[in-house]
């Protein structure tokens, strides 16, 4: 063992210890060294009381590899000491540069309203038993979705732990500690370049215990299932058991308190104070739990036995949360900058849910030089997506489209890429959000285009018969609205409501003379026709359709005639697609040619309009009279 840790002269350092970040010290000679550190912190060791602890002792001697230099990290702009008569003398001076205004503890109070009365980012130093629900709780909510009230603690599972962690805030990592990995046994997410990634089915087939002891981290995250002692990684465990801690008699434990053998093989178990990471994160649910929240005895505790260790930052679950693909890409690329794992990972589930999940024990960077996090994530997708999804199941689940309709296929294809999309675990994460848009604008593209073909070419078609299947299995809106027909009559515009999820609404306008005019969905093109009100036989019709694109996107517009009409017809052109410009009007022409023994009579045309999988349509009565000669 390294002379400079053996325990045997805390008071003397060695020629070592001189050159390393830290040095063990003796009890009553830890406040004279933390002001000879303090005079010269770039140079000296940092002092380290072990008296009592010298089960601190390796992971002193790991630390001392794992780091090389020291130097005093950025700030923060309030701290406060719990329980300072309870810590080692000096602890309180060695943490005095970590924050710019110290208060004392009875300032604190229960957290409630502490930011609005001491505005900034907030340190807490205390050991593991003062970490309660109260103040700790108000705190956290109160930071929740913004770094300018964040919550930092260090801290221990005693006085002496506590000085550790304080100690390890002014190490700097060697520059060759550069290893990134994520361990997970509840996802299977992509590997990045530059990342270590495990997953359930390496557990399977690496020695995973190997890996983790074996390599130097620069930040490592264990995810998995387990409890506030452990994380379960397949086979492997990571172990939050101390062997050198005495157990608080009466406390629970897990079985191997009990003396039973541990519930996975121990000859797999990882126990976390010797993972050398510089940070851990612990993403498994009540990793950190408050102390008074706590399951098992501290004497089993991952947080606990993370701070033993030499990890200078540990990141902790306060509670339960819904971490996955999303968190773990977001944490993935935040890791590969450097940005907060704290401030990422919160920031990544608040469209999850509204309070935070992980703390964070251990200095943050510099704000000046640390990437900023993402911003809050409310894990929505695009609105189109959504939209997609809703027609999606109208048009596969009401029974408007039998079983054999031949675009019943493509519908449902399309219909299973929606569903991933939405999925939080995928969401933004296997495919960027600009990557999903570009791949549901061209399924969209595609599948408007074959809508308004087969309209076109069989305009009987089942889908076509939506505002009356939709309206059969509705309930009026009792709000109607004045528009004006085509015609330039006064209309009504009425909606009727779908009376289960998966029957859409349907607007339609109703002229006393025209009748039931236009038809659409929510969000769907609002269409009127205008055309001449007569048309000679062997003549041409002129009809200009005004479109309003709900989005600015492409729009397929097309126009039939009634059965009866359609072999003296040939309407110029059967299909155009043009670009909609949301929520502005624009016309859109067409012409249709009558022969010339087209019997004279009442007529009308239909000009329907499909855009994302919705078709409006609009009806125009006109009349064939007589070739004038």
């Amino acid at each position: 063992m390294n002379p400079a840790v053996t325990g045997q002269q805390y008071g003397q350092p060695s020629a070592v210890a001189d050159t390393a970040p830290f040095r063990p010290v003796a009890l009553d000679a830890f406040p004279a060294a933390v002001e000879e550190f303090l005079a010269d912190p770039g140079t000296a060791p940092v002092p380290v009381p072990v008296e009592g602890r010298t089960d601190l002792l390796p992971a002193l001697t790991a630390a001392n590899k794992l780091y090389n230099t020291t130097r005093t990290p950025q700030p923060l702009d309030v701290g406060v000491v719990l329980g300072a008569d309870e810590l080692p003398d000096g602890v309180a001076l060695l943490a005095r540069p970590l924050a710019r205004r110290w208060v004392t503890e009875e300032k604190l109070g229960d957290g409630t309203g502490f930011h609005h009365r001491h505005p900034g980012t907030l340190l807490i130093v205390g050991s593991y038993d003062r970490l309660n629900l109260s103040p700790v709780r108000a705190l956290l909510l109160a930071g929740h979705r913004g770094r300018e009230r964040a919550l930092t603690l260090l801290s221990g599972r005693d006085g002496i732990s506590v000085a550790w962690h304080v100690a390890k805030q002014y190490a700097c990592p060697d520059a060759d500690v550069e290893a990134l990995g994520l361990f997970t046994d509840t996802d299977r997410p992509p590997h990045l370049p530059g990342m270590r990634v495990f997953d359930d089915r390496d557990f399977e087939r690496a020695d995973i215990q190997a890996e983790i002891l074996g390599t130097r981290w620069r930040s490592v995250v264990f995810q998995g299932h387990g409890k506030d002692d452990s994380v379960n990684l397949g086979e492997f465990t990571i172990c939050g058991l101390n062997p050198a801690v005495p157990a608080v008699p009466g406390l629970l434990g897990p079985r191997c308190a009990y003396g039973l053998p541990c519930y996975k093989p121990e000859d797999k178990l990882v126990p976390l104070h010797r993972v050398e990471a510089v940070e851990v994160v612990l993403s498994a649910c009540n990793s950190g739990p408050l102390a008074d929240l706590a399951l098992y005895d501290p004497k089993y505790q991952l947080l606990l036995n993370a701070l033993d260790g030499p990890a200078r930052t540990v990141v902790s679950a306060v509670s339960v949360h819904d971490s996955d693909r999303p968190e773990n890409v977001a944490w993935m690329r935040a890791a590969l900058t450097g940005a907060d794992s704290v401030d990422t990972l919160n920031a990544s589930l608040t469209g999850s849910h509204p309070y935070p999940a992980f703390m964070r024990f251990g200095m943050p960077g510099d704000p000046d030089r640390t990437p900023a996090a993402p911003g809050p994530s409310d894990h929505r997708p695009d609105p189109l997506v959504l939209t997609t999804g809703r027609r999606l199941t109208a048009l596969l689940a009401s029974g408007l489209l039998p079983e054999r309709h031949p675009l019943r296929a493509r519908l449902t294809k399309l219909a299973r890429k929606v569903d991933l999309w939405v999925a939080r675990p995928t969401h933004q994460a296997d495919q960027s959000p600009d990557e999903i848009t570009s791949s549901l604008a061209a399924d969209l593209q595609s599948l408007d285009h074959a809508i308004a073909e087969q309209v076109s070419r069989h305009p009987e078609d089942e889908i076509m018969n939506y505002p009356a299947h939709f309206g059969d299995r509705s309930s009026l809106d009792p709000r109607v609205g004045q528009v004006t027909c085509h015609c330039g009559r006064p209309a009504q515009e009425f909606t009727r409501r779908g009376l289960l999820p998966h029957v859409l609404d349907t607007t339609c306008a109703v002229c006393m003379r025209c009748g039931d005019v236009t038809f659409r969905v929510p969000d769907a093109p609002e269409l009127l026709a205008f055309a001449a009100d007569e048309v000679e036989q062997g003549g041409v019709l002129e009809v200009r359709a005004s479109l309003t694109a709900s989005r600015t996107g492409p729009v397929r517009l097309g126009l039939f005639v009634p059965t009866y009409l359609r072999e003296d017809t040939v309407a110029e052109p059967a299909t155009v697609k043009v670009k909609g410009t949301g929520r502005q009007p624009q016309d859109v022409h067409f012409r249709v040619r009558f022969a010339a023994a087209t019997a004279p009579q009442a007529y009308y045309f239909t000009v329907f309009a499909v855009q994302d999988l919705a078709v409006s349509t609009a009806r125009r009565h006109f009349g064939v009279v007589p070739r004038r000669t």
